[in-house]
């Protein structure tokens, strides 16, 4: 019987001006192990350099463009509306996969068909690659999605392109939160499910991120999603916003402080 064929796997780099951590995305892509990946990068028109990174990786892409466009969600559409793959992921360009990542993910997917995303454990890392925390990562589901548990570290999550097809674009009046909305679409359909122990990429963390600049707008737009969803106000996750605008804070200071024995 001839065997078959592993599925492949589109994935998506959106960037913009991010020439000082691109190079290591990309080879983080390029250098798993796992045989049938498209790549494919969504340049914003950058300035600083970041095209001369990508040509030099040119001829290892499915295919790049740089030109002017709405954002990292409509780079990340745009994406996916040229991809092929039968399972889909998104890279920023300033965050990394580790190695064997992507062929782990595809494992599980095939071994278990009727899961529809699969995610697992990410580092925290500053502007020099030391990792400096861990994401606090757990299996979570539609309900408690809804409910503020979301702990998913967008970085590792890969999902079936059937459910962007069914599902899907992201929607482009989200910045920040487009990765929780179409979680919430996804998990209202299948099964999603956290891998404990395996570490799939590392978040890194710098001056400039968007988690840093516009960690407030993010949560704005997941109570939006809540509330359109039929969320109440008394609910966990709109109290899990008014105490992270206490302790958000002390956060942001605690994952910059390097870990013991890795400064």
């Amino acid at each position: 019987m001839k065997p078959i064929p592993l599925p492949r796997v589109s994935i998506i780099t959106p960037s913009f001006n991010q020439a000082k951590f691109l190079e290591q995305t990309i080879l983080s892509v390029l250098e798993q192990d796992y045989p049938r990946i498209e790549y494919i990068i969504v340049d914003g028109g950058s300035t600083d350099g970041s095209v001369d990174v990508i040509k030099e990786y040119e001829d290892k892409l499915a295919w790049w463009v740089s030109e002017q466009d709405k954002g990292q969600t409509d780079a990340i559409n745009k994406g996916f509306a040229g991809a092929k793959g039968e399972i889909l992921a998104w890279i920023n360009s300033d965050d990394t996969y580790n190695p064997h990542a992507v062929g782990q993910a595809v494992k599980y997917l095939i071994e278990n068909p009727e899961v529809a995303m699969v995610y697992a454990d990410c580092n925290f890392i500053n502007e020099t690659g030391d990792v400096i925390g861990k994401f606090n990562s757990a299996q979570t589901d539609y309900r408690r999605l809804r409910e503020g548990y979301i702990h998913i570290p967008q970085q590792t999550m890969f999902f079936r392109a059937k459910y962007w097809k069914e599902l899907g674009p992201l929607d482009p009046s989200f910045y920040f939160a487009m990765d929780y909305d179409l979680w919430t679409r996804i998990a209202s359909k299948a099964p999603i499910k956290y891998l404990a122990g395996q570490i799939w990429s590392n978040f890194r963390i710098h001056t400039t991120s968007k988690t840093n600049v516009s960690d407030e707008r993010g949560w704005q737009e997941m109570l939006r999603v809540h509330y359109r969803d039929g969320g109440s106000f008394f609910s966990i996750i709109v109290a899990k916003y008014y105490l992270r605008k206490i302790i958000g804070p002390l956060w942001k200071w605690r994952i910059r402080k390097p870990v013991i024995g890795n400064s």
